[in-house]
């Protein structure tokens, strides 16, 4: 299990989170987030279900489009990653590319959020199609006021691949979460009823 310290990856302020059309996602050529969201994993530990040597779980946080994880067993695959203390997260990032890995390419994903191995649930699935690019997966809830979920680990498997394949391919994986003041030109976050009324005061 690997101990990421990577330096949080660049977010465009003011970004819309890209809007796959319904069904199955094909991915985006830029990584565009919005900008009051921050990358989370930088400090979490990762880790992976099997890998082929020199193809770890450092390979997804190189920041690097040019290495990747590739998976060596059965499937799903998966890719573990676990916070020291409970998070908020919003948004999952895959970079995965069809062209190049063909039928290394997931086809079919599993996001799984918890406090551990012991008790994962399963949130989100989604179908990828022959995607290229960077896919964003939003982690909110069918409740709107749903954003984000409150989780201590989350793992991510690679169900199924395109063409039946069976390792996979997995060039970068980013998560995002809320910044922790994200009310505009406010040092605190108010959330009482009684501080709200007074919080544009100068």
């Amino acid at each position: 299990m690997d101990s990421d310290g990577e330096e949080e990856a660049a977010a465009t302020p003011g970004a819309a989170t890209p809007t796959p059309a319904a069904g199955r996602l094909k991915g985006c050529p830029e990584l565009s987030v919005d900008g009051d969201m921050r990358e989370m994993a930088k400090t979490a530990a990762w880790s992976v279900s099997s890998c082929k040597p020199g193809n770890g779980v450092s390979s997804l946080r190189d920041d690097s489009l040019d290495t990747y994880w590739q998976s060596d067993g059965a499937q799903p695959h998966m890719v573990n990653i676990q916070f020291q203390k409970k998070v908020q997260l919003q948004l999952v990032v895959l970079y995965v590319d069809f062209k190049l890995d063909e039928s290394y390419t997931p086809s079919k994903i599993s996001i799984r959020a918890g406090d551990g191995f012991h008790n994962l649930k399963e949130i989100k699935t989604v179908d990828l199609l022959k995607p290229v690019g960077w896919v964003h997966i939003s982690l909110s809830g069918t409740d709107p006021r749903e954003t984000f979920i409150h989780t201590f680990m989350l793992q991510i498997a690679v169900l199924a691949n395109h063409l039946n394949g069976r390792d996979t391919h997995v060039r970068q994986i980013k998560i995002y979460g809320p910044r922790p003041n994200h009310v505009p030109h406010q040092p605190f976050h108010f959330t009482s009823r009684e501080c709200i009324m007074y919080s544009t005061v100068r």
